[in-house]
């Protein structure tokens, strides 16, 4: 029960990694609020966990306001907040992805840290504290070729959130990122192009440990980054990818 008593928002909650957090930091004895642009996806999770499901597009600043509101309300404050919610654009040539995908993916992936940036550091600085993790990937650090500007958005999230970290720390605010290698989820077809044996067979080969990541893997790792545990760390970008960016 290494999260009794806190409060957190998870982004992208109703799937993937995202769900996997919802369901540990529940588990951990956390109050959760299930955000997703999917609807019946949010309420199932947060059905299943005794949390709040919300309905949010997190690249808009009023939906995002909205959805801090709403979370806060419910929770009766704020200690953790994931940003986990992200797109990639399929993998093509880096001049041939269009505008509308890139614009969609920084906006998506980079964005929403921004826009929930704005409404929560407030609330956890006039809270004496807080812990964010944020979803990055090893694409921001060994980046693979054709997902150029997804590679460029996971990047981005590791810089900020190094930026964050230093700033936010005199605030009791620790900011860490998580960089997990593709995982079975519903992104991993985007990733590769199709879903076949055979084009998975050839992304596990670059993975030392060879297997995908998986929900429990995020959700472990953000667990403890989020806990008092980690009260002592900021800023790190923590690989979860099997030895892949060895």
């Amino acid at each position: 029960m290494r999260l009794a008593g806190k409060r957190a928002i998870v982004t992208g909650g109703g799937s993937g990694f995202g769900a996997g957090i919802c369901r540990k930091f529940a588990a951990e004895g956390a109050k959760v609020a299930v955000v997703d642009i999917d609807r019946e996806k949010a309420a199932a999770v947060a059905e299943e966990i005794g949390g709040k499901a919300i309905v949010a597009d997190v690249s808009d600043g009023a939906s995002v306001a909205h959805m801090v509101e709403t979370a806060e309300d419910w929770l009766g404050g704020l200690d953790i907040l994931v940003n986990n919610a992200g797109i990639t654009h399929l993998p093509a040539p880096l001049e041939e992805v269009t505008e509308t995908d890139f614009d969609r993916v920084f906006a998506v992936n980079c964005k929403s840290v921004y826009l929930t940036a704005r409404h929560v550091v407030p609330r956890m600085k006039r809270a004496g504290g807080g812990a964010i993790v944020n979803m990055a990937s090893t694409a921001g650090i060994s980046p693979r070729p054709r997902l150029n500007w997804y590679n460029a958005s996971k990047g981005w999230m590791i810089t900020a959130t190094k930026a964050m970290a230093i700033e936010l720390a005199p605030a009791g605010i620790r900011v860490n990122a998580l960089c997990p290698v593709a995982g079975d989820t519903p992104l991993l077809p985007r990733f590769m192009g199709e879903d076949t044996p055979e084009a998975r067979a050839r992304f596990l080969a670059t993975i030392p440990m060879g297997r995908f990541s998986t929900p429990a893997d995020l959700a472990n790792a953000a667990a403890f980054l989020a806990s008092d545990e980690a009260a002592l760390i900021t800023g790190v970008a923590l690989e979860i990818d099997g030895g892949r960016c060895i």
